[in-house]
């Protein structure tokens, strides 16, 4: 599920709900069939990987930011979820490698590389759910085609959500939704709404526009 729409428009309240962070006071969630509000919270928690917009790093290693999304990963694991995240060809440039310490909210990394090692971090927790919150805004449209590339491969047998305010990074999803203020307004594939005048086929002319200039 991928969901477009202007700031303000209801997109991380979407994903707030999902993961419980407030309850919906009218209508309900299903998480395979069932109300997530008769799910044991931590197993809910648990089985979601959350990339949020801005990430978060501790002020530790590369390797212990990836691993805490799995304390038990082996440093294979961690190498493929950096690999997957299109990262490890940065860590292993930094003359510590991925035992770099990055410093308080990683302040020794750029924008881009700190988003990467939050993805990797939630790849390597291999959820159920994965939600990705505009989690590539910091990175060019090459290098987001190619860790969306390898997300899909591994997101094929799990429940996937990706907020983005780019056409480029929600086209492949299998449904896609257009908010605006809290509501609805479009829904369907990327072939079928840049065939219907509306908010995502100006979006998507818009931003065909900006990649040629």
């Amino acid at each position: 599920l991928a969901i477009l729409g202007n700031t303000g428009a209801g997109k991380s309240t979407i994903i707030n709900l999902i993961a419980r962070l407030y309850d919906v006071d009218s209508g309900e969630i299903l998480i395979d069939n069932k109300n997530i509000e008769q799910l044991n919270l931590d197993d809910l928690r648990q089985s979601i990987g959350f990339v949020p917009q801005e990430a978060f790093l501790f002020s530790d290693t590369i390797k212990n930011n990836i691993k805490f999304g799995n304390q038990t990963a082996s440093d294979s694991k961690i190498e493929q979820a950096a690999r997957d995240a299109y990262i490890h060809h940065n860590i292993i440039d930094f003359n510590e490698g991925y035992n770099t310490y990055v410093g308080e909210r990683g302040v020794t990394l750029s924008g881009g590389q700190k988003q990467r090692i939050s993805i990797a971090r939630a790849i390597i927790k291999e959820p159920k759910i994965l939600i990705f919150d505009d989690c590539l805004s910091a990175v060019d449209t090459e290098t987001e085609e190619i860790i969306l590339n390898n997300l899909y491969k591994i997101s094929k047998y799990k429940t996937t959500v990706i907020v983005s305010h780019r056409v480029s990074s929600v086209k492949n999803a299998d449904l896609i939704i257009v908010l605006e203020d809290g509501k609805i307004i479009q829904q369907g594939s990327h072939n079928e709404l840049v065939n219907y005048t509306g908010y995502y086929r100006e979006l998507y002319e818009q931003q065909l526009l900006e990649k040629e200039i």
